[in-house]
């Protein structure tokens, strides 16, 4: 039971890549998609192994070249500026699940600390790949406040609203996934 749930979440990330917003920007293109919310309830709803080997799941898909990413997929992708969120959804989930773990809780209230630590490291891991890729293997020289204010100022605010939408149906949701999982 537990494969079948980290594959569905890894497909429900994968469909959040095309329910998507592009965001024209001068280095790469932004997409806001729904891959975060995905994202989140795996990290609220699942293990902190179970969440990260959903995300895990997805990128290698992507990664072999299935397109499973907002602009596609393959290898490459590891050079695209915007690659860190991707990790970043990896390490966010486990930090959430890690956290929800030993928070035992339904109410939407605490279920914010996670979500909130999740973003944290989301956008942590985001913009320290953006200013690593770009600056030292691109080429192409932008510094953390531009990379910030260019690249996270118009959507932190959206996923941060992701964030309270996910605590609240994960909330609705965890009493069915924690009995499903108690039965497996």
């Amino acid at each position: 039971m537990s494969l079948a749930v980290c594959g569905l979440f890894a497909a429900l990330i994968a469909a959040g890549a095309f329910i998507k917003i592009t965001i024209p920007m001068p280095l790469t293109d932004m997409h806001f998609t729904m891959q975060w919310f995905f994202v989140l309830l795996a990290g609220l709803l699942l293990s902190s192994n179970q969440a990260f080997m959903s995300v895990a799941t997805y990128l290698i898909v992507g990664l072999i070249g299935i397109p499973v990413f907002a602009s596609g997929g393959g290898p490459a992708y590891l050079l695209k500026p915007t690659f860190g969120f991707l990790l970043g959804f990896a390490f966010a989930a486990w930090v959430m699940g890690f956290l929800n773990e030993r928070m035992h809780t339904m109410h939407a209230l605490p279920m914010m600390i996670p979500a909130t630590a999740g973003f944290v490291v989301y956008y942590g891991m985001g913009l320290i790949y953006f200013y690593m890729i770009a600056n030292f293997l691109l080429a192409n020289p932008i510094g953390w406040k531009e990379i910030f204010v260019v690249y996270c100022v118009g959507t932190m605010a959206p996923d941060y609203i992701l964030c309270v939408l996910a605590v609240v149906v994960a909330g609705r949701l965890k009493p069915a996934i924690s009995q499903m999982m108690m039965y497996s």
